[in-house]
């Protein structure tokens, strides 16, 4: 019996079998930044410990960083205070540091690709959710907490439970206008946003395989949302061309030596799933978040539900509609956006912004919009400025931007405020999410970001392209 990647990757990253049943787990590259950082450090600082792999761990700035003014001190006293202490911390224990005026600085989920730190094949943690974006490239990618941190930090090793393995296999092909973001939240919508726990995702089929990296990151990205805690596409030559040439990826016959690994860590054909999803491609349409969870949302050509009953589901659609302002029935079509954001680990690559620029070239944003274009690092930055993306969007209204996380979570100065309605190409749309209380969140692709942003409501991209 073959075994999937998953398999093959856990048991050459085991180191023992723990009486708890958990599995200690070698970790291959740790990536690190502001937020969850700073506690890991100092409980290392009270022990006397050290850094126990430097050569595996790399820190970036992204969160809290502020996108438009980066004016040192930054006027958020509690995001100076995590900008320097991510500083220090790092030139303490020796952690290389992609810091605000470095080249390489980013989104984690940006730059571990872009550099070339992320392989086929790794065991990568970081202190954040969307860490699951690297298996994009074949690799076991996980978000941990504060205190995994810690414990990554001092022995690069984790305690881990056992995972399944579920295939998602989405064939066919993508209709115009339907973009990879589209088919994760079409995936989350149908599975459930707990649909995936206690499980790894596959992904693969026609779909899949064709493509762009940039494209399987936006999909593994939100693996995190559907409940699993890992996603992961099989490594192929697509991989392999990205990968060439990068910074921190092997040249030479090195590179040759690691595409034979690479390929032979993918799964095997007879390897057995605890479970196989199929998607047609042909069936998907733009999507558009409705509600409160990324697992709540409607075609753009749909209704919003209504809420049926008092209980489970019903209740669940009856707060989602309460807190959005929402009665439950109405066209999503037509929704009124005050904001529309285009950034995040999710969509904040080249393409993306190639794509959102299409939209927009030779329109307006809307008069009552706010809209800016956050790159998720300081080489799409340039890289886009060298096509001349920021003269479309500056032409068209929107703000350019420096990378960071800005609103996708709020922890900067980029915020909603009050009731905003947000079209956004990030990845949550919880309560509160986007810096205010009351600020609403639609997900989507960028291209619909744009289309929104360029009409001042929810608009079919297609009716624009």
């Amino acid at each position: 019996m073959g075994k999937t990647l998953l398999q093959k990757v856990w048991d050459l990253h085991t180191v023992r079998t723990l009486p708890s049943g958990q599995t200690q787990i070698f970790i291959g590259l740790h990536l690190v930044h502001e937020v969850t950082s700073p506690q890991a450090f100092d409980a290392l600082r009270k022990r006397g410990w050290k850094v126990a792999r430097l050569d595996r761990t790399f820190a970036t700035s992204d969160h809290i960083v502020p996108t438009r003014d980066r004016t040192r001190p930054f006027l958020d006293v509690m995001a100076e205070d995590m900008m320097a202490a991510l500083e220090r911390n790092c030139r303490d224990f020796g952690v290389p540091l992609a810091g605000l005026d470095d080249d390489r600085q980013g989104i984690v989920h940006v730059i571990g690709p872009e550099l070339g730190l992320t392989q086929p094949g790794m065991t990568i943690a970081c202190g954040d959710s969307h860490t699951s974006t690297h298996g994009a490239f074949g690799a076991v990618a996980f978000g941990i907490g504060t205190s995994q941190v810690r414990d990554v930090l001092a022995s690069q090793c984790l305690a881990l439970e056992p995972m399944k393995v579920r295939r998602i296999r989405v064939t066919g092909t993508l209709p115009r206008g339907v973009y990879a973001k589209d088919v994760i939240l079409t995936i989350i919508n149908r599975l459930g946003v707990g649909g995936g726990v206690g499980y790894a995702y596959e992904y693969a089929g026609d779909i899949v395989g064709r493509m762009s990296m940039d494209e399987r990151m936006t999909i593994c990205n939100m693996s995190i949302e559907g409940g699993a805690r890992v996603g992961y596409v099989n490594p192929d030559q697509r991989t392999f061309e990205y990968m060439k040439g990068r910074p921190f990826a092997p040249s030479g016959e090195a590179f040759e030596r690691a595409k034979t690994w690479w390929r032979s860590i993918a799964s095997d054909p007879d390897a057995r799933y605890d479970d196989d999803v199929e998607i047609r491609g042909e069936e998907l349409t733009p999507v558009v978040t409705w509600g409160v969870n990324p697992g709540q949302s409607v075609s753009v050509t749909g209704r919003v539900p209504v809420a049926n009953g008092s209980g489970g589901d019903g209740q669940a659609i009856a707060d989602a509609l309460a807190y959005m302002g929402l009665h439950g029935g109405e066209a999503i079509a037509g929704t009124r956006v005050d904001v529309a954001f285009i950034g995040s680990c999710t969509n904040s690559r080249l393409s993306d912004l190639r794509e959102a620029a299409r939209i927009v070239r030779g329109r307006r944003v809307a008069p009552h919009v706010k809209a800016f274009v956050v790159p998720g690092s300081a080489s799409v930055k340039q890289a886009a400025e060298r096509e001349g993306l920021d003269e479309i969007f500056r032409a068209a209204g929107f703000e350019w931007r420096s990378a960071g996380c800005s609103m996708c979570l709020g922890m900067n100065p980029d915020k909603l405020q009050g009731s905003q309605v947000c079209a956004s190409s990030s990845n949550r749309n919880f309560k509160g999410r986007q810096g205010s209380p009351t600020g609403r969140t639609l997900l989507m692709s960028p291209a619909m970001v744009a289309a929104a942003a360029v009409t001042g409501a929810v608009t079919d991209v297609r009716e624009l392209v």
